[in-house]
């Protein structure tokens, strides 16, 4: 059996400024570096090992996982194309307070997230889930035997890879938790969708 392990990037400057980034490539902030050296603690102490290391293109998310990789004594991780955050459309540069704003929007609220649902030139989230059953299939079919991988990449597509894994509609699984920066979800057959999120840090952006 296949465990895919989900690691969203460290805090990128977007993150810290309350901007929307989406397809925008702007790199890690200090702290986000810190992050993603605590994520390769946490990893090192739950004595996790990996058949391999993913990563979305964009370099927030790369970084990351050159991090982790670095920290754990890991080749470098190999990028994936469809591992990208969802594309913002005309969102993407806006500022996280504004969404509210978009008229007649309709909106998804989570405990500590606003997501939009729809907006000129954005991806949907249903294409994203498509998406996400897509990389999971291909996962599965480049590890026939099973063991452990390491995929680090977006929020809103970290969700539909969740939503995707455990068969659950997009809209629930935004609500399902929020995913912080360099935290941690475990897609595995037999987990219960309730204890996958499974690194937790205090440190986070909205």
């Amino acid at each position: 059996m296949l465990n895919i392990y989900l690691a969203r990037h460290g805090q990128d400057e977007d993150n810290a400024n309350g901007i929307l980034n989406g397809h925008r490539d702007n790199p890690l902030t200090d702290l986000g570096k810190n992050q993603a050296l605590v994520l390769a603690q946490h990893i090192k102490k739950q004595n996790l090992s990996f058949e391999k290391i993913y990563t979305s293109p964009l370099q927030r998310a790369q970084a990351t996982a050159q991090i982790v990789a670095s920290a754990l004594g890991y080749p470098e991780p190999t990028v994936n194309q469809d591992l990208i955050e969802r594309d913002f459309g005309v969102m993407s540069g806006q500022k996280i307070v504004d969404i509210e704003k978009l008229p007649g929007a309709e909106l998804i609220h989570s405990d500590k997230v606003v997501y939009f649902v729809k907006a000129e030139g954005a991806e949907t989230f249903s294409q994203a889930l498509e998406r996400a059953r897509k990389v999971l299939a291909e996962l599965n079919l480049k590890h026939p035997n099973g063991g452990n991988v390491l995929l680090v990449t977006h929020g809103d597509f970290s969700k539909m890879m969740f939503a995707a894994f455990y068969n659950l509609s997009w809209e629930v699984a935004l609500q399902s938790f929020h995913f912080g920066n360099s935290e941690l979800v475990l897609l595995a057959p037999g987990l219960n969708p309730d204890d996958a999120h499974i690194f937790k840090t205090e440190q986070f952006n909205k």
